[in-house]
């Protein structure tokens, strides 16, 4: 599948890994919908797409995933008449033990990060059979390794990785390809959300170097161009795959 022409849907358009995606997809001239909840950053995306294509086609929806996933996809449908590619971007994060945290945590992150992606991928799913598109979520490398104080987080993500490997089987008789992505840490405003101050985040970038086997932290650029990647026909034989993101990080035990 060329991704020229096709229609995209990328959650959580509005900052970090997607605005880099929605940013590499309106270079390739896909139809790009923006979707978020931050209007002015999403019209910041917007911006930058049309700097890289200024003949782009852009949908913008500010709309919340955990309320608003039929109509992300009805709006999508009602505009372009199609969808090709979905890209499950949008995610959130909280921290803490297990003896501190309650109940509303763990709704607030699984609502996030795997029922809006449920949604989203059923409202989605007869329209990519159509097109014998393809569904790219983006996980993390917390999918994949457990970390302390983050046990919420950590389940949604595995659990968003177990989704992805379901979904893949049950529409890969419709040629419909599912897949992920597992970043490790990515240059964005995540783990200032989480509540880290600006030097707290600074520190931690720093620290995270050692952690990562190529001795860096990642770009969202390099996240984008894995999602390009899974939703190509680069990949028109991959489905089911989690995808590690992460410089080595996911090779790596502790010293």
């Amino acid at each position: 599948m060329s991704l020229a022409g096709k229609v995209v849907i990328v959650t959580g358009a509005s900052s970090g890994i997607g605005a880099a995606t929605a940013e590499e997809f309106a270079k390739l001239g896909s139809k790009v919908v923006l979707t978020g909840r931050n209007e002015a950053n999403l019209k910041a995306t917007e911006t930058a797409c049309k700097a890289a294509n200024s003949k782009v086609e852009l949908l913008l929806i500010t709309a919340d995933v955990t309320t608003d996933a039929e109509k992300i996809i009805k709006t999508t449908i009602e505009k372009f008449g199609q969808l090709d590619v979905l890209v499950n971007n949008a995610g959130y994060g909280e921290l803490g033990s297990i003896l501190d945290i309650d109940v509303d945590q763990f709704d607030r992150v699984m609502n996030t990060n795997v029922r809006s992606v449920f949604l989203l991928t059923k409202y989605a799913a007869p329209h990519l059979v159509k097109t014998q598109g393809n569904i790219v979520n983006v996980s993390s490398l917390v999918g994949l390794r457990a970390f302390a104080d983050a046990s919420v987080y950590c389940t949604s993500k595995a659990a968003l990785d177990q989704f992805t490997r379901c979904i893949a089987l049950d529409l890969a008789p419709k040629n419909v390809r599912v897949n992920a992505v597992n970043p490790g840490v990515i240059v964005t405003d995540f783990h200032r959300r989480l509540g880290m101050s600006k030097e707290e985040n600074v520190k931690f970038l720093e620290d995270s170097k050692a952690k990562h086997a190529l001795g860096r932290v990642g770009q969202p650029k390099e996240v984008a161009d894995a999602i390009i990647f899974l939703a190509s026909d680069s990949a028109s034989f991959i489905t089911g795959a989690t995808l590690p993101i992460d410089g080595g990080r996911h090779a790596m035990c502790p010293r």
